[in-house]
């Protein structure tokens, strides 16, 4: 069904390369940079730093790229967010092979990470201009495949890349690559929006970012998944990155549970994406929902993990759980959200789901040394599995509708 979306729509097929392309190169990107330290061009310190001006530029791009988005259409904020996050890369490269300081890597981390996170939601938005209602469930099956193919193939591509032409070529591949995902989108022909916005000052970027909370807000099915979303991601996620390294080391010696399950979770993201794309149950909320709470099965594994195979089953289970929740959850907010604010509700979506998420990084190291790693465990998969169904007794989460 997703490959029949792509071949036989012109427009989705040249958003699909784009989304991917920004996929490779959003992935590509830590792992560059993780590999300066390796190369001695960069200190373990000065990477961190530029990891984290990337993640603060993704997180303040998000309203902003949501209000503007809807204010002059997905298609400019893609282009525009892509020559942004191309740009980006140029300082990364001035500050990495010319010695001109760390301060231009910072900066081009910074300004690459908004770029990202100011189109994110576009790609949402513009699905429903370039595809029809009827196929927009497989067009989003399409499109997270496109993003779990990046995640396994991005990082081995640039590590391939650096070992034969080097860091600095690297780099500007993947500004080539954001240059490709600016070129490539195509709206198809819209009525002509004879609207005319009134100058974007501060007051009124507020007021319309107001308006995209009101709009989640009259939507319950949103709020309640969104709640259960973002806690599964504070507390489930922080699991991956926080505490798997440390079971990993304590009951296997070393990073092989580490690096095998994080692939084995891409390879169930795929398989549940491949389901999901022709499956369309009739209560496809609770579906999704019930999916999202298969998360709880990580932290649960790894209590007490006798065997290897326990913790890798349950990172693959989650993962065909995350896109049983995630295409139905897109397709239904295209489906029920107003065309002129869906970006802006797309970028409140991301901003809290992943916005939130550090503070489940920051806070679970010191909780486990206060209480121990297997009361958190214990926690973190309660959390995971009680908060998508209580988002289920919210009557319209049943078809994430509101009707």
């Amino acid at each position: 069904m997703a490959q029949a979306v792509l071949l036989s729509n012109a427009a989705f097929l040249r958003l699909w390369i784009s989304n991917t392309a920004s996929g490779l190169a959003t992935w590509a990107l830590p792992f560059v940079l993780a590999l300066t330290i390796v190369a001695d061009e960069l200190s373990a310190a000065y990477v961190g730093l530029a990891l984290a001006a990337r993640t603060f530029g993704f997180i303040l791009a998000m309203p902003v790229g949501g209000v503007l988005a809807d204010r002059s259409g997905p298609r400019r904020m893609i282009s525009g967010a892509g020559v942004l996050a191309a740009l980006g890369i140029l300082p990364i490269v001035a500050g990495v092979s010319t010695f001109v300081g760390v301060g231009f890597v910072i900066i081009g981390a910074c300004l690459t990470g908004f770029g990202q996170g100011a189109c994110r939601a576009s790609y949402q938005a513009i699905i429903p201009r370039v595809v029809s209602g009827d196929q927009r469930q497989a067009a989003n099956a399409a499109m997270t495949i496109s993003i779990r193919v990046s995640t396994l193939v991005g990082p081995s591509l640039a590590t391939v890349s650096v070992l034969y032409v080097g860091t600095s070529i690297t780099f500007l591949m993947i500004a080539a690559l954001w240059s490709l995902a600016a070129l490539l989108p195509a709206n198809r022909p819209q009525t002509p929006d004879t609207s005319v916005h009134r100058p974007l000052t501060l007051s009124l970027f507020i007021s319309e970012l107001g308006d995209g909370f009101s709009e989640v807000r009259s939507h319950p099915w949103i709020v309640a998944g969104l709640a259960a979303l973002s806690l599964v991601i504070t507390f489930g996620y922080s699991v991956t990155n926080v505490l798997l390294p440390q079971v990993s080391k304590a009951h296997f010696g070393g990073p092989e549970l580490l690096a095998v399950s994080v692939t084995t979770y891409t390879l169930g993201a795929l398989a549940g994406a491949l389901v999901i794309a022709r499956w369309k149950p009739k209560n496809i909320g609770w579906i999704a929902l019930s999916g999202l709470a298969l998360y709880g099965l990580v932290p649960l594994s790894l209590i007490q993990p006798s065997h290897m195979i326990l913790p890798i089953a349950a990172f693959f289970i989650a993962g065909v759980g995350i896109e049983l929740f995630n295409v139905p959850w897109f397709t239904a907010m295209q489906r029920e959200v107003p065309a002129e604010r869906l970006a802006r509700v797309s970028s409140v979506d991301f901003l809290f789901s992943y916005g939130l998420a550090p503070l489940g990084l920051a806070g679970l190291t010191p909780l486990t040394q206060a209480i121990g790693i297997i009361p958190v465990l214990l926690i973190c998969a309660v959390i995971c599995f009680g908060a998508p169904f209580i988002a289920m007794i919210v009557p319209s989460s049943r078809g994430f509708s509101r009707v």
